[in-house]
């Protein structure tokens, strides 16, 4: 039987890069005692608030069709959140509603990129990037964040890769992996470089509001001088601790979104207006877990990397914003990948390898900050128990 082009283009991306999560997982299952460091899943239920706002909505009947651009109340909330934020004008035309940030960014991509165009992207990256640039037909172009650089994407190595193909520059600022926050000097260099080679900027913001005390957050949308070639996806899902419902949308100029409808249309025909009202009480409201998710991450990064500092030959990377932190285990003599394994079957603690966001952290992991204080600080002891024996055994 004959498929179509695009299975082969992610064959190969689903969820290998996973494997050291399902296999904790499955440990777990049969009794052990592990410890999941690995998902990024807010460390409080979604608010009672909101599922009432949800419940209310659907008694009220709201569970007909959508309109294919997303209900009007919340992207007029939308259109209010981003035009306070960014000092002018959004208008409803120029917001889009999707079940979550994923399919936002798929849409998107699929109405910006094409076969034989590039799109370049940092590495590391969210896993998902390579899939929804690869499943328009393009090609990604990975840049590497340099850990010298504190893992923030350089105007330099991206003008390095730009060609005549290159349609796009994916950005995640805050960053997933590393929790790295673009400056705005940062994103101004790279508006140039889209302005002189007329590209699209795609600003992946999820992590908006989970920015740590002290640290500052600047939106490519901002940037008046190239604000009408970016467009901006983001959700609730972490912010609001809702990932379950999947609302998310995209913002971009109106030409942008007209063109994107019928794609929209296609696919979706718009998301639920139960949800959709339930989001617009989100978006008018803010979050009131937020500010309790930035205070605990922030301290159990700070934890993590005075424990480790102080008592093991492993490299911290303190972010400045998101949900995790990332371990340099180079020390070890393992990669990543490897190092994962062990640190699972030997003592008991599931992180993700630093391979599974791109070539550039193969010797780094990935640590969720998002289990209970306890467990995070018993995490952390079994992580320096485990670095002293991988030392003496390699003494």
């Amino acid at each position: 039987m004959r498929y179509a082009d695009i299975t082969q283009r992610l064959a190969g991306l689903g969820g290998a890069k996973w494997d050291v999560h399902v296999r904790a997982k499955a440990l777990r299952a049969k009794g052990h005692d592990i410890l999941e460091l690995t998902i990024g899943e807010p460390d409080v239920p979604t608010p009672q608030v909101l599922i009432d706002a949800a419940t209310a909505a659907m008694q009220a009947g709201r569970t007909g069709y959508s309109d294919g651009h997303g209900e009007p109340g919340l992207r007029a909330a939308l259109s209010g959140r981003y035009s306070q934020r960014t000092g002018r004008t959004i208008s409803a035309d120029q917001v889009m509603c999707f079940p979550g940030t994923q399919t936002a960014l798929f849409a998107v991509m699929m109405g910006i990129a094409d076969s034989g165009c590039e799109v370049l992207v940092g590495d590391p990256m969210y896993a998902t990037y390579e899939g929804v640039i690869r499943a328009s037909g393009a090609d990604m172009v990975p840049v590497p964040l340099r850990p010298e650089n504190g893992f923030r994407l350089a105007a330099d190595d991206l003008a390095a890769r730009i060609t005549p193909r290159t349609s796009a520059i994916l950005l995640t600022t805050p960053h997933n992996p590393t929790g790295s926050i673009l400056t705005p000097a940062d994103i101004d260099a790279i508006g140039a470089l889209a302005l002189a080679h007329d590209l699209w900027i795609i600003s992946d913001e999820v992590y908006e509001d989970l920015i740590f005390d002290g640290e500052t957050f600047t939106s490519p949308l901002s940037r008046a001088p190239f604000s009408d070639r970016v467009i901006v996806v983001s959700s609730i899902s972490k912010s609001h601790a809702a990932p379950g419902f999947r609302s998310g949308w995209c913002i971009g100029p109106k030409a942008f979104t007209e063109a994107l409808l019928p794609l929209s249309e296609t696919m979706l025909f718009g998301n639920q207006p139960f949800i959709a009202d339930m989001t617009e009480q989100a978006v008018r409201n803010g979050s009131d877990v937020a500010p309790g998710m930035c205070m605990r991450f922030a301290a159990r990064a700070r934890h993590l990397a005075d424990r480790l500092t102080q008592d093991s030959n492993l490299r911290v990377h303190t972010p400045q914003a998101g949900m995790f932190a990332m371990i340099d285990v180079s020390s070890t003599g393992l990669n990543g990948n490897d190092y994962a394994l062990h640190l699972l079957e030997h003592a008991h603690v599931a992180v993700m390898p630093g391979s599974s966001f791109g070539t550039t952290l193969d010797n780094w992991v990935r640590v969720a900050l998002t289990v209970d204080d306890d467990a995070f600080d018993m995490a952390c002891a079994r992580i320096i128990q485990h670095a002293t024996q991988l030392q003496f055994e390699t003494a």
